[in-house]
């Protein structure tokens, strides 16, 4: 009996211990889970920690951005006053540009102290002296209103009133000596002689990041106005802008080439053209 008791009690000690075994053998898995889960936690944190903003103290997305693209130069004051003087469909109120002058000189001075550099992109360039052939055109005839056209104006496009960096400009440099040598004839629907059958002028400044799409937007509204060019399949009456600067419109084709890109009736290249009598009262 003895010898039964001590048996049964060495049969009890093993199940024990063997009981204790299974329970133990699974809760070492879990805690090797748990140390791996933990050390991979560890690299995740130490690369968002390479990602805070310093300056804010956030965590900072990683994301690789293009640079936004920016102007060289800031044209809000002329866009400011083209919008409270200049009418969607180009009217100028001249006694208001007067009235507020100070303005308009503000910005020519703007200009004088900014002029285009080496490292300025060509749509900096050519939206600079836009606006500053515009700008200045718009201050000769406020220096001369009232009046009735351009035109009573002595010499009016040699006048040097401007300086602009070391130089003092008149318009006809700034149209034939530099907007004209850039290649692009579509500034001459940009640029506006303050004449009734001149492209009529913008009511907002010209930006380098917008100027495709407004130097577009300017040739179409003046070939398509009836009152600036008849165009049919067959017969063109047009502007004599496109006589006076036809080698301009023939860069990459012909002239039809050209009224095409933009027309809204389709040019026959046998079309006749002739050109309308220029219109030199004000555009008031």
């Amino acid at each position: 009996m003895r010898h039964l008791i001590i048996l049964l009690t060495l049969i009890s000690f093993a199940s024990c211990s063997s009981s204790k075994r299974i329970v133990k053998a699974p809760q070492k898995r879990i805690e090797q889970s748990v140390s791996k889960n933990v050390f991979k936690d560890s690299i995740q944190k130490k690369d968002t920690l390479t990602a805070q903003d310093p300056n804010r103290g956030l965590i900072a997305e990683r994301t690789l951005e293009s640079p936004k693209p920016t102007e060289a130069l800031n044209h809000d004051t002329w866009d400011n006053l083209l919008q409270k003087h200049v009418s969607k469909n180009g009217n100028v109120d001249y006694k208001a540009f007067k009235a507020n002058r100070s303005e308009l000189t503000h910005y020519l001075n703007y200009l004088g102290s900014n002029t285009p550099k080496d490292f300025w992109t060509t749509q900096d360039s050519l939206a600079y002296w836009i606006n500053a052939y515009n700008a200045m055109t718009i201050d000769l005839i406020v220096r001369h209103y009232p009046l009735k056209s351009i035109k009573d104006i002595k010499k009016p496009w040699e006048q040097r009133f401007w300086k602009l960096g070391e130089k003092w400009f008149n318009l006809n440099e700034i149209e034939h000596q530099i907007l004209r040598k850039m290649n692009e004839p579509r500034i001459h629907f940009a640029i506006v002689c303050a004449s009734y059958s001149c492209p009529k002028l913008q009511d907002k400044a010209f930006t380098s990041l917008n100027l495709n799409k407004q130097l577009t937007q300017a040739t179409e509204e003046f070939l398509n106005d009836s009152e600036k060019n008849n165009i049919s399949k067959n017969h063109l009456e047009l502007s004599k802008i496109f006589q006076w600067f036809a080698k301009d419109f023939k860069q990459e084709g012909s002239l039809i080439d050209f009224l095409n890109t933009y027309s809204k009736t389709l040019i026959s290249n046998k079309a006749k053209k002739s050109y309308k009598t220029y219109d030199w009262n004000l555009n008031e």
